[in-house]
């Protein structure tokens, strides 16, 4: 940290222009149990919202501004410290929002799309701050993208969806000529971490970490862990695909005859195809949560989200109608024991290997967070999320419901895994789902032996 850094913020605090608070259960995630470090670029939560209308660089910055005031996270940095850092609140800031005009060879979506990915390799200053960046993107003159990037330690994609919300609020307010700022939220960051540290008191932990002991006892890894420098790359490469309107029915109407989810049938299906490409039949993954179940803070950007370890054994003598029902009972049970990722990581006292998760090497997720897309007066905002989070995983495979069909996204270590891996891997998934829609009392090692995809 410069000299010049270090008076600034000494200014900051003796002033009562910042003020220090301690770090969420969910950001010490990120310092105590991630592969990388905090600071890393594979830490950056990034999307793209579609801007339809006549917008104003001026109207922007302005709306920003007002989110800004509204949101403390997008006035939160960090202060080192001897054994956690801090967090740094400041009362107030400046926002700044980049505008550019594209010419017509990046007009196309591909161009948009590198031109998106330089927005978001940018690293930021964990200290100074800001922790998050905007850009808009100005293909004519009603056609707009605003790419924004922000850092996981202050967003989680239910973040997103807000910070549309109130930018789109913030900007018709002003197009209105409404005097004012947003009006200010229920619950701030700061307030939800500490009624969370509050919570979490150690009979509650003590409570909890005896069921995980107990479930999580003697897990092995899938695959060897990576050595070398490449172990400690934050990079994850990423394919997208998706699955027919015809399987994403069939697996709608599967979950509701045997009184499933939606995300217990997809996990069910998921587990055997990881252990039909591993050849393992003890497969743990972990699913993030919203951890938003009251209203108060669902309005509140910041980092809220946890992540729930989910264990299956394949039983080859089961049908897949019976490991269905065994598998929503048991993700029930799991996510009504979730902890603090950071608190379990201590709790379980497991070794660390360097660039590794210290639980999972796999990530499942069914994205089902509110992605708005808002339009009215001849202006609208369409949110397209790019799937983040992935460095503290080796493989991550996310599915969103796109109408009927369904989006998967899949995202991997490039030095473990080649994109012709990750294609058959996908295939292989579908062929999953295609078999047991059409036979539910298929038996599991009819499964695992037959073709599939």
């Amino acid at each position: 940290m410069s000299q010049d850094t270090r008076t600034r913020l000494k200014q900051w605090l003796e002033s009562g222009e910042a003020r220090l608070q301690p770090l969420t259960l969910p950001q010490r995630e990120l310092w105590e149990a991630s592969p990388v470090p905090a600071g890393d670029v594979a830490n950056h939560i990034c999307a793209l919202i579609n801007v339809r209308g006549p917008i104003t660089q001026k109207g922007c910055e302005a709306a920003v501004q007002k989110v800004a005031d509204r949101q403390e996270v997008f006035r939160l940095s960090f202060l080192p410290g001897k054994g956690q850092p801090m967090q740094m609140i400041r009362k107030s800031s400046k926002q700044t929002l980049c505008f550019r005009e594209l010419n017509p060879e990046q007009q196309h979506p591909e161009a948009v799309e590198e031109l998106a990915r330089e927005i978001f390799r940018k690293p930021f200053d964990m200290v100074g701050g800001p922790l998050y960046r905007s850009e808009v993107l100005r293909r004519s003159s009603d056609d707009h993208v605003l790419v924004l990037a922000i850092h996981h330690a202050i967003a989680d994609g239910w973040t997103v969806g807000v910070f549309v919300q109130d930018l789109f609020a913030a900007y018709m307010q002003d197009l209105r000529g409404i005097p004012g700022g947003l009006p200010p939220v229920t619950l701030s960051y700061t307030e939800w971490g500490a009624a969370e540290r509050a919570f979490w008191q150690p009979a509650v932990l003590g409570e909890r970490s005896a069921f995980w002991k107990d479930r999580l006892d003697k897990v092995t890894p899938l695959w060897a862990p990576p050595t070398g420098p490449a172990a400690l790359s934050g990079e994850r490469h990423r394919w997208v695909s998706s699955a027919p309107e015809k399987i994403g029915r069939a697996v709608r109407e599967l979950a509701k005859r045997n009184g499933a989810t939606l995300f217990s049938t997809l996990l069910a299906a998921f587990q055997v195809t990881l252990s039909k490409w591993t050849g393992k039949d003890d497969i743990l993954v972990g699913t993030p949560v919203a951890n938003r179940g009251k209203q108060a803070v669902r309005e509140t950007m910041g980092y809220c989200a946890g992540i729930v370890p989910l264990r299956g054994k394949i039983d080859r003598d089961r049908t897949f109608s019976q490991r269905l029902r065994a598998v929503h009972e048991s993700t029930i049970e799991s996510f009504a024991n979730a902890m603090p990722f950071a608190e379990l990581v201590k709790a379980l006292d497991v070794e660390r290997a360097a660039g590794c998760n210290p639980l999972f090497q796999v990530r499942f997720a069914l994205q089902n967070h509110p992605v708005p897309d808002i339009s009215v007066n001849g202006m609208s905002l369409q949110l397209r999320m790019r799937s983040t989070g992935t460095c503290r995983f080796d493989l991550a495979c996310e599915v969103t419901e796109e109408g009927e069909a369904l989006e998967v996204v899949w995202l991997f270590r490039p030095d473990l895994f080649s994109e012709d891996d990750i294609q058959n891997l996908h295939r292989m998934y579908l062929g999953v789902l295609t078999s047991v829609c059409s036979s539910p009392e298929i038996l599991t090692s009819a499964l695992m032996t037959t073709t599939l995809g």
